[in-house]
């Protein structure tokens, strides 16, 4: 599937037509796992539950089980990651403020494994 390029923070990007740039690929997949987690629940008006919101577990005690938990099931709402084999999910708290995550994971339209570091927080 084809989508606008747009990394999360950044702004949309210029393809070399002049139009707007386009992902596919990995890089699609990728794109729509970043969004899906640093989302908040309830900040997108059209799927209320849609979102991990893992910024809120920045500076809780003890977030690993739950951020491993919010994490899992979101990434089994979301199309674009193949079911199997699961997605490996590592979490760590490398500072009080920041939660981070390790994330191998396949998409559903290529069975290559891909892999993504998250670090939410300072």
């Amino acid at each position: 599937m084809v989508d606008i390029a747009h990394e999360w923070g950044t702004d949309l990007a210029i393809g070399p037509g002049g139009d707007l740039q386009t992902v596919d690929g990995n890089g699609h997949v990728r794109q729509r796992i970043l969004r899906r987690l640093l989302t908040n629940p309830g900040d997108y008006i059209w799927q209320i539950n849609y979102g991990a919101g893992l910024a809120a577990f920045v500076g809780e005690a003890q977030p690993a089980g739950r951020v491993r938990a919010v994490v899992r099931d979101q990434l089994r709402l979301e199309p674009a990651v193949a079911r199997s084999p699961e997605p490996r999910i590592q979490v760590s708290v490398s500072e009080p403020n920041a939660v981070c995550l390790d994330i191998s994971y396949s998409g559903t339209e290529s069975a290559n494994p891909q892999s993504l570091s998250i670090k939410a927080g300072v």
